[in-house]
């Protein structure tokens, strides 16, 4: 329990010592210069920027116009059962955590798709990895562009 300016007693945890603001509140202090994307029209944009493939994961990179550094995970079905795709996703964080502050490109989305051989990979390199890719999208060299699907007519 702390006092405000006024004299009155505010308080700024909760009985567990966590934060107010759900279990997860204290994540959002640790890496005031990145914010998560949390749009699923963000997300969409993001395809419309630079792709760097690696083997473990895709690279997004797409400006946002001046929102600062944000990050998003993807992770579908196809990689593995939930449990399999929440450490994937824990891991990914880390090393966005990582990598973002320092060599994370300047007003742009960054959003890493997990591959399927992704979780089995090394730490180590996922992280020279992510490093690479960071790099290459910082030059401006992405992969080709994916061609665009066509759609089935709808003709009898």
């Amino acid at each position: 329990m702390s006092r405000c300016a006024s004299g009155v007693a505010t308080i700024t945890e909760n009985a567990g010592g966590l934060p107010f603001g759900g279990p997860f509140a204290y994540l959002a202090s640790m890496h005031p210069s990145l914010s998560v994307i949390g749009k699923r029209s963000d997300f969409l944009a993001a395809n419309r920027g630079l792709r760097v493939a690696r083997p473990g994961f895709v690279l997004l990179a797409n400006p946002n116009g001046g929102k600062g550094k944000r990050y998003g995970i993807t992770v579908t079905k196809k990689i593995g059962n939930a449990v399999v795709r929440n450490r994937m996703k824990r891991r990914f964080r880390e090393l966005l955590w990582a990598a973002l502050p320092e060599g994370g490109l300047p007003d742009h989305d960054h959003i890493l798709i997990g591959r399927d051989g992704g979780v089995e990979r090394d730490f180590a390199a996922l992280r020279t990895e992510l490093a690479a890719a960071l790099t290459r999208a910082a030059e401006g060299k992405g992969d080709r562009p994916r061609p665009p699907r066509h759609r089935r007519s709808r003709r009898a």
